[in-house]
C-alpha cells in the first residue's frame, strides 16, 4: 500500500512539473539555412514573412517546405528539398532588385502580391469574365 501510494505521488509530481514546463514560455528555435532573408531576423518577423507568403500565393507551408524524414507530420524549414523553395528565393532577389531600381523609400514596392493576388502561379491575362 505504501508503495503505490510512492508511485501515485511521484507520477502526480512528475505531471505538475511537466506541465509547468510546458507552460514556461521557450525560446523559439534559431531558424537554419537563411540565405535571402537576414540571418539575424527575429521569430514574430521571420513567421509574419512566411504568413506573407501564404497570403500572396494562397498556400500552406508545405508548398516550399518538405516534411521531416524522421516525422513525417512535421517540416523540415532548413531543408532545401523542395524546389518552390528555390523559386521563392529567386522571387525575393527579384523584387529587391526591382524595388531598388525603381522605387523610392516612400513610394509603394512590388512583392509577391503584386503578381500571385492569392494565387500559386501568377495570370498572364485576365479572366474572362474580366476582360467583358
Amino acid at each position: 500500500m505504501k508503495l503505490k501510494k510512492t508511485f501515485m505521488v511521484a507520477a502526480a509530481l512528475t505531471a505538475a512539473v511537466t506541465l509547468c514546463s510546458l507552460a514556461l514560455p521557450q525560446e523559439p528555435e534559431k531558424p537554419k539555412n537563411l540565405k535571402v532573408l537576414p540571418k539575424n531576423i527575429s521569430h514574430d518577423e521571420l513567421i509574419a514573412t512566411m504568413r506573407g507568403f501564404n497570403a500572396a500565393l494562397g498556400v500552406k507551408c508545405g508548398y516550399c517546405h518538405v516534411a521531416q524524414k524522421d516525422d513525417p507530420k512535421k517540416l523540415d524549414f532548413a531543408s532545401d528539398d523542395n524546389q518552390h523553395k528555390g523559386i521563392a528565393r529567386d522571387m525575393m532577389k527579384m523584387t529587391r532588385r526591382i524595388n531598388k531600381k525603381y522605387f523610392g523609400k516612400d513610394v509603394m514596392a512590388v512583392s509577391c502580391y503584386t503578381c500571385h493576388h492569392g494565387n500559386e502561379e501568377p495570370k498572364t491575362k485576365p479572366d474572362e469574365a474580366a476582360a467583358k
